[in-house]
């Protein structure tokens, strides 16, 4: 069986996993996720075409179920969430059913309207492959299309973290079924697409906050905090992904239980929100980033709780390994309701930590709030000339070569500018100490992937204080990517107007050269060099000053 994926950027030789993922995903699974994306768009074709009508609901569909099943169907086909093909069948089969079951709804409720019915021009099954659709159309159109189905998924896991919080929109679920709907007509324009593609990008910003207000409203806004980054003794789980509910139940239930509980990757984040840190036995964070997981994970005493993406093969420890929500591994445990004590029995049989490690630390916490709360200090710095520029470095990590660019060009940016930083590409450099200015720290890390919505704000901010645009900022980003909820933030920042970011470490695959030359002109857009040379492009001769 072959495959065709090439949606993160670390695929086989730059052009597309063909036999098996670099991320460990088999051909089948990779596949079936194929057939869920292609079901998806002709389940939102008849979805659409009701709301069009008459609304979802008011044609006596569970619209809670349809949009749920939608995004959730999305988010699982993200990059390192399910690679179990027996849950992914069983997501596939749910999904055609159900679309055979909102088609039947529409044709009658269209039939009673006096309409006629209408079917997608690319139904499900007839173009589900990369290649089949390079055949149906050119490169360009191909290249959008799986620009926005990209930019779906990474919204969509936002999106479901917000539901989770109980933070919804409907037209955030309209756009979902219009973008899936698109992608069924058999000749739409390049300018369609980009313009989806941007709106995708406006819609994930309406995301992004939603999840924002969830993750403030339930546990209070984030705040600079201490977190301990070395054991302590004791036994121990390690809870890795995004999710902050799934964090909280596991706290509430190892109260009192004798286990110390750690964050991992993304969940670092969570030491700064006071709903979560109230928690005595939330001890600090464990490693780095995702990709360095088979490592730390083998080397951790405890047990391990995978919240949502970022999974890898576990290989010597999928025994003391747990999934819940939407990622899963073949052979691991699933905790699908929330009861974590399997995970707390695996943790009370380990040695745990045996005793504790040299106590080292590191700040986080700076969310928006946190920042615009000493807003007023840091324009005063700017006007000064003691904060001269200010950097975003930060995006996702990844094993593949190149990446040792952004701790160079952290380390190398001058000591008078500031650098905030976000998402799991901070643990390049988000150890080592970087001082600060006039009691501002110079490295402020403001959080999640998703907190990007942080930096949004606080760019815009600064720049309704100096009474200008985001652009004409002292603010330059250097991002970098990895799968598709950066892609879905990227689109954010141009549907901002947001110029001359830099991206790396490679530019994506399933970007055209046209459709690059678009996003060249349009955004000046470019790639990463080397860290003196974007220095010195961005501050002039006396970058290194």
């Amino acid at each position: 069986m072959n495959m065709l994926c090439y949606q993160c950027e670390q695929t086989a030789k730059g052009g597309g996993c063909s036999t098996m993922g670099i991320c460990g995903k088999q051909p089948e699974a990779a596949n079936l996720q194929d057939y869920i994306v292609d079901n998806l768009k002709e389940l939102s074709f008849y979805v659409d075409k009701i709301t069009q009508i008459d609304n979802c609901c008011g044609s006596g569909l569970d619209c809670g179920y349809i949009k749920q099943s939608v995004v959730q169907a999305l988010f699982t086909t993200v990059t390192n969430v399910n690679f179990d093909v027996k849950r992914l069948q069983q997501i596939n089969n749910s999904l055609v059913d159900l679309r055979k079951q909102v088609k039947l709804v529409y044709s009658e409720l269209a039939s009673r309207k006096g309409l006629t019915p209408e079917e997608p021009e690319v139904p499900a099954g007839s173009a589900v492959s990369i290649t089949e659709r390079k055949e149906l159309y050119n490169e360009d159109i191909v290249s959008l299309q799986e620009i926005l189905v990209y930019g779906l998924k990474g919204a969509a896991a936002y999106a479901d973290h917000a539901r989770i919080l109980n933070q919804e929109d409907d037209e955030v679920y309209k756009f979902f079924f219009s973008a899936l709907s698109l992608l069924t007509r058999k000749n739409p324009s390049i300018d369609e697409l980009l313009t989806a593609c941007l709106k995708c990008g406006e819609i994930n910003l309406r995301v992004m906050e939603l999840l924002d207000a969830g993750n403030n409203q339930t546990y209070g806004n984030q705040e600079p905090t201490r977190v301990r980054v070395t054991p302590v003794k004791g036994k121990a789980i390690l809870v890795s992904g995004h999710d902050l509910k799934d964090l909280e139940e596991l706290l509430k239930q190892t109260e009192e239980k004798g286990v110390n509980v750690y964050t991992h990757g993304e969940m670092l984040t969570c030491n700064a929100y006071p709903g979560l840190k109230k928690y005595s036995h939330l001890v600090g964070n464990y490693g780095g980033a995702w990709q360095d997981q088979a490592r730390e994970f083998a080397e951790f005493p405890g047990a391990i709780l995978m919240t949502t993406n970022c999974i890898q093969n576990p290989g010597t420890y999928s025994d003391r390994i747990f999934t819940c929500g939407l990622v899963a591994w073949p052979g691991v445990r699933h905790i699908s309701d929330r009861n974590f004590q399997p995970v707390i029995d695996a943790a009370l049989k380990e040695p745990g930590f045996t005793e504790d490690g040299e106590e080292k630390y590191i700040i986080i916490g700076f969310g928006h709030n946190a920042v615009l709360s000493v807003a007023d200090k840091v324009v005063e710095a700017v006007k000064a000339g003691n904060i001269r520029h200010f950097f975003l470095v930060g995006g996702c990590d990844g094993a593949k070569s190149g990446r040792n660019y952004y701790t160079e060009f952290a380390q190398k940016v001058p000591e008078d500018c500031v650098i905030l930083t976000l998402a799991c590409g901070k643990y390049r450099f988000n150890k080592l100490d970087f001082g600060d200015i006039g009691g501002i720290p110079r490295l402020l890390d403001m959080g999640q992937c998703n907190d990007a919505y942080s930096a949004i704000k606080v760019a815009a901010a600064l720049a309704e204080v100096f009474n200008t645009d985001v652009n004409s900022l002292p603010l330059s980003m250097i991002l970098s990517w990895y799968e598709q909820k950066a892609v879905v933030i990227l689109l954010t920042l141009l549907h901002l107007g947001i110029k001359n970011i830099k991206l790396g470490p490679s530019l994506p695959v399933f970007i055209t050269p046209n459709v690059l030359n678009v996003l060249v002109d349009k955004f000046r857009i470019a790639p990463i060099s080397t860290p003196d040379e974007d220095l010195k492009s961005i501050l002039g001769k006396a970058a290194l000053n």
